[in-house]
């Protein structure tokens, strides 16, 4: 080619060429074995050029390339760099990447309960590490030049978002901020953000998968593809149209066979041999089971596979099925290789524990190419699940999606199995954003040619929902930025109340709320220009309509608080019905879920707190816990109670008589049945209305009778228009409400959490109090309470184990919350101590409603949870995992989390306790109490 050009260009070629090679970005590219993509060398370019970049791109597409070139770039201008990773899990996964590339001594890991190297040039970190090293002002920051954020699009996460923000916030100018996110559909929206707070930031955005993503049904033994292609169309982007073959199935399914009579013939209209195909065709629509699913992927070439399943119980349920189907995915030479490999992963592991953590029923799984992955197994089998199924050991993964949040795990194909999950509150669709980070799994690259997403066949299943879920790219980043008290105290002793605040207003929360000010002030000027055109449409000849619109108005909002009023009666009679009831009264519960014949167990009278009961306070009133006549045991509310309840009868409840126990239950039960029969519910007495003797409604009444509108023909017409332009005023209102809410709310809540800082002595203006240095080095939810029980010595004089148990209820949160039956607790002053908490709690409370710091709104401190309390004493005492297991009916990955939780805040504790407290040292020998065993030898939490 170059004997084709004029000497001037080959010069100007060459000139080119050398420029090329004097980039960093030139070497670089030369250390991988395949070219760097468009989107990628874009984004290297704008980071030598000295501009912070956020790279929004799907699963898989390789946007840590870009995290990798900051480090490169870093360490050839001898300066550090961070890589923050949002879990554990992924730092230690990113730390051995680095270490193969670039050596041991160079690469450090930092992640709470990890530190490896940390004078490193380049370290690897979880978010919250480097949070707290910024407001400690950390050494380890000095030639600090690069930091990498992977999986940004974690400040969506309402519980641990808060970090990311806080440290875009924080960081040193000088520091070049390099983004990576899954594709999020208001990546410029976020760019914007970041360019205002960190300077010049490119915006990559690509769209594109490396590996196409085909998309599948699975119904009975066919498979379908959800889209049929036009001519032209690329495979996997989701621009095609619905398989008509599946629209046809869905309607087979949804339709009934009738069967007509012919009235000349007295015969059915549908002849047999019609009524046999729509039977054989209805036979095709079937949902296959587990161990078919992963026979028919595996005939059709499509694993390894993940199927991702909303529930641990059901991961676990999937292995078993297909291991009692006798499905074998691995040949006799995989099975060593396996083997050998989980041998040697879980040599640490004591003998006496493999039995009580299901290893030997885990291998046999393995062994067949065959795991569960799920937040309820112990880290190391996790671990080494990943291990095996990236070296094509393990080829079928039943998991829920928490796998889906960043793990290197890439399959070739992904099934769903419902397009439905619990989301904490009910159950609900996925969303596209939801179906896009699962599905992006399918497709290896380098690997494979395409990736497969499979849908199972569900009785009801809309194939154009699917195909829209398919083929929407929506995934809002939306910010869940909220100040809490250590960061204040944190905030106020760097900056000081007026530049903190000002910080705060710079977050994400604060620039998304005030750009959706500006629609809403544009829709109350459109509401005023209908609020006039309503007003001239009421206009009445007779008189002022809008004062007798409001007569009426009155008039019905009088009704409605008499109503009101009446129920409240109600509410109050029946709540000192409740009062009077004693364990062993049989009662009829009027309504709800309950309804039917119970026995009292505890009438449950509020004093304050009962029991360690969560959420439970005097002015909710009575909450008996019963039995009921089906052997279910449950503490009901009032608004079990509509009408006041009196006691049908008695009966003795044996001494023994255990709540956990079905054999119990069922014994009383039907002693209940035997005892009272079934006895109908009381009926409701009819009350005369208090509206018939108010004298305010007679005055309303005859005043509107007395206005001149009144007469008016044409009164209901003017009514409505009245009526509509009574409805866009109190619109309006709320609108014109919610634009002053949303202007500086962040930094209004700050003031209202430095105001009750304050009120504590943690603050005294812009100077942090001892107290405060203190809550500084306190980091997470219950922050403040903690502070608090350090400053009320509640916690001296504990043994470490007792603190253990204490300490345990800052951290633990219980997945699905049992108030039926109060948790077990230790004995003596760990028992004391608890109830303590619960009190000194109950006065934050009370403190934080005084100030207007809400727990809605993701402010102020939840109510300790003190469920892992006997757990935690028993671990930290030296009982034997399969005891404390045992009794806490807790799965072993989860048991290990909230270990690794509880060392964390313990050693917390151990760093905030007053100079000579007797905290401190029973805090660190609560650590190496927790600190052994199950705990110590998994390395991730």
């Amino acid at each position: 080619m170059t004997e084709d050009m004029s000497p001037a260009e080959r010069y100007a070629a060459a000139r080119s060429r050398a420029a090329e090679q004097a980039t960093a970005l030139f070497p670089f590219k030369e250390m991988y074995d395949f070219g760097l993509d468009a989107f990628q060398i874009e984004a290297c370019e704008a980071l030598e050029a000295g501009k912070g970049v956020l790279v929004a791109a799907p699963t898989g597409s390789g946007k840590t390339i870009v995290g990798e070139f900051a480090v490169h770039l870093a360490l050839r201008q001898g300066r550090k760099c961070f890589y923050t990773t949002p879990i554990k899990a992924l730092s230690n996964q990113k730390y051995q990447d680095l270490v193969k590339r670039y050596g041991a001594e160079k690469v450090g890991l930092l992640t709470g309960d990890n530190s490896v190297n940390g004078d490193a040039p380049v370290i690897v970190m979880t978010t919250e590490v480097l949070r707290n090293m910024l407001y400690a002002g950390s050494q380890a920051l000095n030639g600090l030049g690069y930091v990498v954020m992977d999986e940004v699009h974690y400040l969506s996460d309402r519980f641990r978002g808060a970090v990311w923000e806080e440290v875009i916030i924080h960081l040193p100018d000088s520091v070049t901020l390099v983004s990576l996110s899954a594709t999020v559909s208001n990546a410029e929206e976020f760019g914007d953000w970041l360019d205002t707070v960190r300077g010049d930031t490119e915006v990559i955005v690509s769209e594109h998968r490396p590996v196409p993503l085909w998309q599948h049904v699975l119904a009975g033994r066919r498979m379908y593809d959800l889209f049929e292609e036009r001519d032209g169309a690329e495979p996997g982007q989701g621009k095609r149209e619905v398989n008509p073959d599946l629209v046809r199935l869905a309607r087979m399914e949804n339709s009934r066979p009738t069967f007509g009579r012919d009235k000349r013939r007295g015969r059915n209209n549908l002849r047999e041999a019609d009524r046999e195909r729509e039977r054989r065709q209805r036979s095709r629509i079937w949902t296959p089971s587990r161990a078919e699913v992963i026979d028919r992927l595996d005939n059709e070439g499509l694993l390894p596979a993940i199927t991702f399943i909303f529930s641990r119980a059901g991961c676990e349920s999937a292995v078993q099925q297909c291991l009692y189907s006798g499905l074998r995915l691995n040949d006799q030479a995989a099975r060593e290789k396996v083997r050998k490999i989980v041998e040697a992963r879980t040599a640490g592991i004591p003998d006496e524990d493999l039995h009580v953590l299901g290893y030997y029923e885990w291998l046999e799984g393995l062994e067949r190419g065959i795991a569960a992955h799920h937040a309820g197994m112990l880290p190391t089998f996790k671990e080494v699940v990943e291990e095996l199924f990236v070296k094509g050991l393990v080829k079928a993964v039943f998991a829920t999606e928490t796998l889906a949040l960043g793990i290197n795990m890439p399959a070739r194909s992904v099934v769903l199995e419902k397009l439905v999950k619990w989301n904490g509150e009910q159950h609900a669709d996925i969303t596209p954003g939801e179906y896009t980070q699962l599905t992006g799994r399918a497709g290896r690259r380098g690997i494979d040619v395409e990736g497969h997403a499979v849908v199972l066949w569900q009785r009801g299943m809309d194939p154009a929902a699917v195909a829209g879920l398919a083929g929407t790219r929506t995934y809002p980043l939306r910010s869940s930025f909220k100040p809490s008290y250590n960061m204040a105290v944190n905030l106020v002793s760097q900056f000081g109340r007026h530049r903190s605040r000002e910080l705060l207003e710079m977050s994400f929360a604060q620039f998304q709320a005030d750009k959706s000010v500006v629609g809403i002030s544009r829709q109350v000027q459109k509401n005023e220009e209908g609020l006039e055109g309503y007003r001239e449409a009421m206009t009445c000849h007779l008189g002022d309509f809008e004062e007798y619109s409001r007569l009426r108005r009155d008039l019905k909002d009088r009704e409605t608080e008499l109503a009101k009023q009446g129920a409240a009666q109600r509410r109050a009679a029946a709540a000192a019905a409740l009062e009077k009831l004693k364990p062993g009264d049989v009662i009829h519960v009027p309504t709800g879920k309950f309804a039917g014949l119970a026995l009292v167990l505890d009438p449950g009278m509020p004093s304050g707190r009962t029991n360690g009961h969560r959420g439970f306070h005097a002015e909710d009133g009575p909450r008996p816990l019963v039995l009921t006549a089906e052997r279910q045991v449950k503490r009901l509310a009032s608004i079990d109670f509509p009408v006041p309840v009196q006691a049908l009868d008695r009966m003795r409840i044996p001494k023994s008589f255990n709540a956990r126990s079905p054999q119990s239950r069922r014994d009383l039960a039907s002693a209940l049945r035997t005892k009272a029969g079934h006895i109908p519910p009381e009926r409701h007495r009819k009350q005369r209305s208090p509206a018939a003797d108010d004298r305010e409604i007679s005055r309303l009444r005859t005043a509107l009778r007395a206005h001149p509108c009144h007469g008016c023909d044409e009164r209901e017409d003017h009514a409505r228009w009245a009526e509509r332009y009574h409805r866009l005023r109190r619109d309006t209102r709320q609108l014109e409400r919610r634009i002053e809410g949303r202007t500086n709310t962040i930094a209004r809540t700050f003031d209202r959490i430095c105001s009750l800082l304050t009120e504590l002595d943690y603050l005294q203006g812009d100077t942090v109090t001892d107290e405060g240095r203190r809550l500084a080095r306190l980091y997470g939810e219950l922050d403040l309470l903690a502070s608090e029980c350090l400053r009320e010595g509640v916690w001296e004089g504990l043994s470490p184990q007792e603190l253990a148990a204490c300490a345990s209820a800052l951290v633990y949160e219980a997945r699905q919350a049992d108030d039926a039956v109060a948790p077990k607790l230790p004995s003596g002053k760990a028992r004391a101590a608890l109830g303590e908490m619960v009190r000194i709690w109950g006065r934050l409370d009370a403190l934080e409603e005084d100030h207007r710091i809400s727990q809605a709104e993701g402010v102020g401190q939840r109510e300790p949870d003190l469920g892992f309390a006997w757990a935690a004493h028993q671990w930290a005492s030296g009982v034997g995992l399969d005891a404390v297991l045992r009794e806490a009916e807790m799965p072993a990955g989860d048991f290990v989390r909230w270990c690794k939780q509880l060392i964390d805040v313990l050693g917390q504790i151990a760093a905030a306790a007053p100079e000579g407290s007797t905290v401190t040292k029973a805090a660190r020998k609560a650590v190496d109490g927790v600190l052994r065993g199950v705990v110590a030898y998994s390395s991730v939490g």
